[in-house]
């Protein structure tokens, strides 16, 4: 019995040093100074989900908030509605008007990019093969790539988002080689550095470190929804973070590491989009305290680069809900650094 008696002795001892390192842990800052602050950007989000006129939100980022950042995508279902007939009418309009501001730009390129359902095909796709697919979507980078590539301003490509969160999003299976194919088709193009992000929460990035690419971009998200559980408030703490960093940093050649999607939004359940959810819903997942605690905690994980995600919604909130107080919480972050 003594022995028996030890035994739990300690492992209630080795339990409350772990729980004490843990609580500790969430006292590392790993801050460094200047941070570029940025948001991204999903024309189709803004119109289809939250109803705004998406043009005038754009101008409102740019001239309101004045970014100097932006992550903006080349969605497929928009570009070739229909197969080989292209219009670039609406992103040739994004990148003029931050180009015009002199706002540096991430321009993801993919069949899989920001904002649900993550790959954003066109309708005429469902009726190709697998290889059919591949070789469509080879085309579209190409001719992306090389539209754009002159563009001082354009200063990143993102090749697809995520690719590697096969639980997320209402996507195929990655095909790996085309993958690949599609990493050197851009490196073949351009001299530009490449991201290739994936979840800070629920991945290492080793496969997206594998790739090669000099950027890796992570999310960083607090509290999401599962229509099963509800919502879940992830217990992580700025070290989990800057300890990736260091890892990825160390094992490749990743130059550096940036925040590509910080939640500044609320996360939307099942039945709702936000715009058909009350204040006291989206309340649960993002309010002032909570995007001011997100803004704490990518700042104290050692980020310098920091993408917001949400931009739309503020606006949304701002001018239908009379409520500004995300929005302009956010443009003090640029206030702030033009303050200085």
């Amino acid at each position: 019995m003594k022995i028996k008696g030890k035994k739990i002795n300690i492992f209630l001892i080795i339990i409350s040093v772990l729980l004490i390192l843990y609580g500790w842990s969430f006292l590392f800052d790993f801050s460094k100074g200047d941070i570029k602050w940025g948001v991204t950007f999903s024309p189709l989000y803004a119109q289809n989900e939250l109803g705004l006129n998406w043009r005038e939100t754009y101008l409102a980022i740019l001239d309101d908030l004045k970014v100097d950042n932006i992550r903006l995508s080349a969605y497929w279902e928009e570009i070739e509605a229909e197969r080989d007939v292209y219009n670039f009418e609406n992103l040739d309009w994004q990148i003029n008007e931050a180009s015009q501001r002199q706002v540096n730009i991430i321009l993801a390129v993919g069949r899989r990019l920001p904002r649900w359902p993550e790959c954003h095909d066109p309708q005429w796709l469902a009726e190709l093969a697998k290889e059919e697919i591949g070789q469509e979507q080879l085309e579209l980078i190409d001719l992306v790539v090389k539209r754009y590539d002159k563009n001082a301003n354009i200063k990143m490509w993102q090749i697809e988002n995520e690719p590697f969160l096969s639980t997320f999003g209402q996507c195929p299976p990655l095909d790996e080689e085309v993958f690949k194919q599609e990493i050197q088709l851009v490196r073949n193009l351009s001299a530009k550095p490449i991201l290739i992000t994936d979840s800070g929460e629920l991945n290492f990035w080793i496969a997206a470190a594998k790739t090669g690419a000099e950027v890796i971009g992570s999310t960083l998200y607090k509290v999401v929804y599962n229509q099963k559980i509800g919502y879940i408030r992830y217990p992580i703490p700025p070290l989990f973070y800057s300890a990736k960093v260091a890892l990825i940093k160390m094992l490749f050649k990743t130059e550096r590491v940036i925040n590509s999607e910080l939640q500044a939004e609320a996360w939307h359940t099942e039945k709702k989009n936000l715009s058909q959810m009350s204040r006291a819903e989206t309340d649960q997942s993002m309010d002032l305290k909570q995007f001011r605690q997100n803004i704490s905690l990518a700042k104290k994980s050692g980020f310098n680069e920091i993408y917001l995600w949400g931009a739309e919604w503020w606006y949304f909130l701002k001018t239908d809900e009379n409520y500004p107080d995300l929005w302009n919480e956010a443009k003090n972050l640029w206030l702030e650094k033009t303050s200085h």
